[in-house]
């Protein structure tokens, strides 16, 4: 896993405060912010993530319901919504950062609860504070 993934999954998993993360965000290129929102769209995809997943993360997210990205990711058909929310303006990618850690979150700790609760090999769930707690706290 390389280093971004480590980060955007222990955001997803509250290892590292949301602020912190939003913080990196917004200090990291518009190209680099597209990678990223990629990434986690791709990561929400793998965990499995579904449009009923949408309201919880946008409580988890702080953002209003009636913000551009909560309002797709409540809409169904998901990967074509994530794929919209990816390539939203510039001036909408902090809440779309912000939604799809916290769809991140709410699809892993499903699937980490249904499929790996007696333990398993993936590398983002042997994530934690007793890894690198300077990474942690970056």
């Amino acid at each position: 896993m390389d280093e971004r993934a480590v980060r955007l999954n222990e955001l997803a998993q509250e290892l590292r405060p949301l602020g912190r993360g939003v913080e990196w965000f917004e200090g990291i290129s518009a190209d680099e912010q597209f990678e990223v929102l990629r990434d986690l769209s791709g990561f929400c995809i793998q965990a499995r993530a579904t449009a009923e997943d949408g309201p919880e993360s946008v409580r988890l997210a702080g953002i209003r319901p009636t913000h551009t990205p909560a309002v797709l990711i409540t809409r169904g058909q998901l990967p074509g919504q994530l794929t919209k929310i990816i390539n939203l303006p510039l001036d909408e990618r902090v809440k779309a950062f912000r939604l799809l850690v916290a769809l991140l979150g709410v699809a892993d700790k499903r699937r980490r609860a249904r499929l790996c609760a007696d333990g398993c090999t993936h590398a983002w769930h042997q994530l934690g504070p007793d890894a690198d707690t300077d990474a942690a706290t970056a």
